[in-house]
């Protein structure tokens, strides 16, 4: 199964793949370039199909917990000043997507959509530490009855040129469902009030949609 947000790429890198194939067959006389060209154009494509797949994930809905709200690596467990949201000291997680991850958003907790706000900005490697505030990015904030406010931000990397975000305010968000997509290489903050018990560790990889990252002390 593949995302929508890739089933143009998709087509279009099919069409390529065939045209390239076919002229290369055509036009080069060469063998060994000639197949060093096709295998080249196969492994592209593969790579975009392995880039927007989207596979099912068995969310079990948790009040009382916080899920990975994307697949990747953690990066960051610390307590920071957040201050585009809350404007106080929060217990900040986040995952890194290298472009072999799964790059689909899910939400990391069911609640209602109470903020979400799209900011332009730089392309700085992912794990820059002020690629969160100095990148393309969106802020979504999710009000829980469990958890009260949850803030998880999308984060363009140095590759990533796209970040879609169907969170929109006054939406219902229900824990595991598709919240969006970063085409390309990407990271995702989450925001937890300060002395949230946290089930990860730095540099843990992480299942989106499925495991647990903070449960309610």
């Amino acid at each position: 199964m593949f995302h929508k947000e890739g089933h143009q790429i998709i087509l279009f890198s099919f069409i390529i793949t065939a045209v390239g194939i076919f002229a290369t067959d055509y036009f080069i006389a060469i063998p060994l370039l000639k197949t060093l060209l096709q295998v080249g154009l196969l492994i592209l494509l593969v790579l975009i199909l392995q880039f927007f797949r989207n596979p099912k994930r068995n969310t079990l809905p948790n009040a009382k917990q916080i899920i990975a709200p994307v697949d990747g690596k953690v990066v960051i467990i610390e307590e920071v000043f957040e201050k585009e949201y809350f404007k106080d000291q929060r217990l900040q997680v986040s995952i890194f997507m290298s472009p072999l991850n799964v790059h689909v958003t899910r939400y990391p907790i069911s609640g209602a959509v109470v903020f979400s706000k799209y900011h332009p900005g730089k392309y700085l490697v992912a794990w820059h530490p002020k690629s969160s505030e100095l990148n393309e990015r969106t802020t979504i904030v999710v009000q829980n009855e469990t958890f009260g406010e949850v803030l998880y931000r999308q984060i363009a990397g140095a590759v990533a040129r796209r970040i879609v975000n169907y969170a929109k305010v006054g939406a219902t968000a229900e824990q595991g469902a598709d919240a969006g997509f970063i085409k390309f290489g990407s990271r995702v903050d989450i925001f937890l009030p300060v002395g949230t018990p946290i089930d990860v560790e730095l540099n843990q990889t992480v299942r989106g949609g499925e495991q647990p990252i903070a449960h309610l002390a």
